[in-house]
């Protein structure tokens, strides 16, 4: 079973309902992996040397290599398509949504809410995953030394208003997550208190 592949960086195709795939060329011949969209600003020039882990998934006996930018990126996409009616792409938009750190602590805290903004998750699937993954993932937080990540957005209290206003301005879940999460990182906003100025950064952070 392939592990990872160590090769340089041949193609990348953006192709329909969000799905990327790269070219990987390891001693002339070049394979192909779906990688999550997520993972584009992280890959070198095209012809430049690339590191990505892989999870090979046989189904209807079509081979499909999946691409990851590390092992513990790959391995909780494993641990996700473990789960009953979670196949192989609904895990990589988890992924691409959330990222490994906000899915992993999404799980861990069983916060369905944050779960279910990926497309095509309901609050019905959100809670399975909860139910399936949350110890699991909580004892393999730890043994694979990953530390909880800091909630970098709003407080609760606030958070669901900061949202639906820039829903409401067009923004798009996937953009709004991120948004509020480089703010949080980067700023000292009161998470409780000041819904005005979570909106004010993160549309500006948006247009850059």
């Amino acid at each position: 079973m392939l592990s990872y592949l160590k090769g340089t960086l041949g193609d990348i195709q953006k192709q329909g309902g969000n799905r990327v795939w790269v070219t990987v060329e390891v001693n002339q011949l070049g394979y192909d992996l779906q990688v999550t969209p997520r993972l584009l600003s992280e890959l070198p020039p095209l012809g430049e040397w690339v590191h990505l882990f892989c999870h090979l998934q046989v189904r209807d006996d079509q081979p499909v290599l999946f691409g990851f930018g590390s092992r513990p990126e790959r391995d909780l996409f494993r641990q996700l398509v473990s789960v009953s009616g979670i196949g192989p792409q609904m895990a990589m938009a988890l992924l691409d949504t959330l990222g490994m750190q906000a899915l992993l602590q999404a799980v861990v805290t069983a916060n369905a809410r944050v779960l279910s903004r990926t497309p095509g998750v309901g609050n019905k699937t959100a809670e399975r995953l909860i139910l399936e993954l949350k110890g699991k993932l909580s004892e393999w937080r730890q043994q694979a030394g990953l530390a909880m990540a800091p909630t970098g957005g709003p407080g609760a209290s606030i958070q669901e208003e900061v949202e639906m206003t820039l829903l409401a301005l067009g923004y798009t879940n996937g953009e709004i997550m991120k948004a509020l999460e480089a703010v949080g990182q980067g700023t000292t906003l009161s998470k409780v208190g000041d819904t005005e100025g979570w909106i004010r950064e993160a549309i500006a952070w948006l247009s850059q």
